[in-house]
């Protein structure tokens, strides 16, 4: 049975539609396109890159789909309707990425772009190390966290009712290293959301 904590996030998704959609595109400064091209720097082309949280799949998705074999991962079914009618040259799974069990050494890298935030807590961790397990030795981790001390928020985002919860950065650095990753670069990176100012912490890592 479904986390009803990552349920609501599903649900959620599945309201947003395309107001998600139209929200992403106000952002101004956002710094996806460096820090995927870092990971990028670090690949050979047709390397098997994981996304966790691909939604509809974004631009980066859809330029990374064009060098990598690319696996998107998300919790929402309609995310991944329409994440498989604009880019058809990658795979789509719909699942619970926290609950997912995939074969050691599958990926060369794991990519996750502003979703770790809807994770619980308690989590995150177990998520990290699966992720390890699911890289090949010296595969890459791409991810930004959520950078503030929340222990759960569940309430109105963008029209629908969804989970936020995260850690400050110096829990998520700790974890990432318990999880078994040498963090190659480790950043809180501030930009303008429709709404104001918001921070993420980037992380790149090696397994």
């Amino acid at each position: 049975m479904p986390d009803p904590r990552t349920q609501i996030v599903a649900d959620a998704y599945d309201d947003m539609g395309e107001t998600f959609a139209a929200w992403r595109e106000r952002i101004v400064g956002d710094p996806r396109d460096e820090w995927a091209n870092e990971l990028v720097s670090r690949l050979e082309d047709g390397s098997r890159i994981l996304e966790l949280g691909c939604g509809a799949g974004s631009p980066e998705t859809k330029r990374l789909a064009q060098r990598f074999a690319v696996t998107g991962v998300d919790i929402s079914p309609r995310q991944v309707e329409r994440a498989r009618a604009a880019i058809p040259e990658a795979e789509f799974v719909c699942a619970d990425f926290s609950e997912l069990e995939l074969p050691i050494g599958s990926f060369d890298a794991v990519a996750s772009f502003y979703v770790f935030n809807h994770v619980p807590r308690e989590l995150l961790g177990p998520l990290l190390a699966s992720i390890h397990g699911w890289l090949v030795p010296g595969g890459w981790l791409l991810t930004a966290f959520g950078q503030s001390d929340n222990p759960g928020w569940t309430g109105e985002w963008l029209g629908a009712q969804t989970f936020f919860a995260g850690f400050p950065p110096e829990v998520n650095s700790r974890l990432v290293r318990e999880a078994g990753f040498r963090i190659e670069r480790d950043e809180v990176v501030t930009f303008e959301e429709p709404e104001g100012p918001a921070s993420f912490q980037w992380v790149l890592a090696q397994a």
